[in-house]
């Protein structure tokens, strides 16, 4: 073994272009940054939707309409589901916990009950939000409909 027969281990070297090393590594000079101009010099950011000059896409398409930023916003689940649910569990009531153990419901989601379908017996039922035609299909297969 002797000086020249060395060389680093597999892996420990990357291949990269090693830029602003001098004019005769070919990347020296402007260091691949080009002549003048912000992007050349050294600090230069670009503001976030900057293109360049040219009018951001933010700004070229049209805004209309207006965005509550009070809106309450619910998700819902249909009876025949909660009719599904009590069939395949047995339940005398359903709530929003029960709902959120067996995936019908994210966990911090307002749930709102809509009027979809009929339940087969009379059953407590426990939500944020009702609907009107849920509320008369509750009550009228003898349930009770509570709102949180």
């Amino acid at each position: 073994m002797d000086l020249s027969s060395l060389k680093p281990a597999a892996g420990s070297t990357k291949n990269r272009k090693r830029i602003g090393r001098g004019q005769g590594s070919g990347r020296g000079g402007t260091s691949t940054r080009g002549h003048k101009g912000a992007k050349s010099r050294s600090g230069y950011h670009a503001k976030k939707g900057f293109e360049g000059g040219q009018m951001p896409l933010v700004r070229r398409i049209p805004k209309f309409g207006f965005t509550s930023p009070n809106r309450v916003e619910y998700q819902a689940i249909n009876l025949d589901t909660i009719q599904e649910l009590v069939e395949r569990l047995n339940l005398p009531t359903v709530d929003v916990d029960v709902l959120k153990q067996n995936g019908l419901v994210s966990k911090n989601n307002l749930v709102k009950v809509l009027g979809r379908g009929e339940l087969k017996g009379p059953l407590e039922v426990s939500a944020h939000a009702f609907s009107a035609a849920s509320i008369e299909a509750i009550e009228k297969a003898g349930g009770k409909a509570i709102v949180l």
